[in-house]
């Protein structure tokens, strides 16, 4: 098991058993379980699972509601560095400036450490999934680059793409539901990101994410964020030699893979973890599911 595996399980475990206390239910997950046996019945039993973690996550919770919103999202980046999600001080800085309170809709949490519902049978997800996407790719989102997100909803991360490529370079987010893709232009024109949305570097369209978004072809990174059946060859085909994409594959149980595309066009792909993730599919079906 990888080290930055290891990391995002066992911040799961601590994030589950948190839940679990409290009873809470989020309203979709895009990650796997992962708790261990002893944490199922916290209630009653693990204290070791009770204790720290769950005192942790109390004094966070409360630091959260009791500030203002730049003070709530500054503490969610905080809180993901402790547990060692951000290592990068650029993935930090860019997450601390785009607020993503922002970009969840009214009446969420968006600071909250969980994935939330934004309509359509779409979710935001989580913070911590956010995060380590950033820091897989932080070194194919460097300035002049271009990026790709497949299934942009909100247009979060999106808008994170844009403050790191910067004004010189392209981010492209395509979401096929047209009223995301619209509500999401009106978010990042709150954001840090504005500028970049109307001097055109930043730019969001209605599209199937399958087909990616071969205009602006090819990309240095590419990021999906829903989960494909297998990875899509265009996709594959508009990822730039040396460039990297990350995908969450499968239906039931899904791997978060990261593709590495070699400077002779071939390609490496390995697992990073265990994700749970809405499916990568048409509109009608996407709008028609249960």
């Amino acid at each position: 098991m990888s080290k930055r595996r290891a990391v995002l399980l066992l911040r799961e475990r601590f994030r589950s058993c948190f839940l679990a206390h409290r009873g809470d239910r989020p309203t979709s997950i895009h990650r796997l379980q992962a708790a261990s046996p002893h944490c199922s019945s916290v209630a009653t039993s693990s204290s070791s699972c009770r204790a720290s973690p769950h005192q942790e996550f109390l004094a966070m919770e409360h630091g959260l509601w009791s500030s203002g919103a730049s003070d709530k999202n500054k503490a969610m980046v905080e809180q993901l560095q402790r547990y060692g999600v951000i290592k990068s001080s650029k993935v930090a800085e860019v997450m601390e400036t785009i607020d993503r309170g922002l970009f969840v809709p009214q009446g969420g949490s968006p600071y909250f450490d969980s994935p939330m519902a934004i309509g359509y049978n779409a979710t935001i997800s989580a913070p911590h999934m956010h995060a380590a996407c950033l820091e897989l790719l932080e070194d194919h989102l460097q300035p002049g680059m271009r990026a790709l997100d497949v299934g942009s909803g909100t247009g979060y991360l999106t808008a994170c793409f844009a403050l790191m490529v910067g004004p010189g370079g392209r981010a492209v987010g395509v979401e096929h539901i047209p009223e995301l893709v619209a509500s999401s232009a009106e978010n990042i024109k709150k954001s840090a990101a504005a500028p970049q949305l109307n001097d055109g570097s930043l730019s969001i369209h209605i599209a199937d994410g399958r087909e990616g978004w071969p205009e602006l072809a090819p990309y240095d990174c590419i990021h999906v964020g829903a989960a494909a059946p297998q990875i899509p060859e265009a996709l594959i085909e508009q990822l730039k030699p040396g460039g990297r994409m990350v995908i969450p594959v499968g239906t039931i149980f899904q791997e978060l893979k990261v593709v590495d595309k070699k400077l002779d066009g071939g390609v490496s792909i390995r697992d990073e973890t265990s994700v749970r993730y809405v499916p990568l599919t048409s509109k009608d079906a996407q709008l028609h599911s249960n």
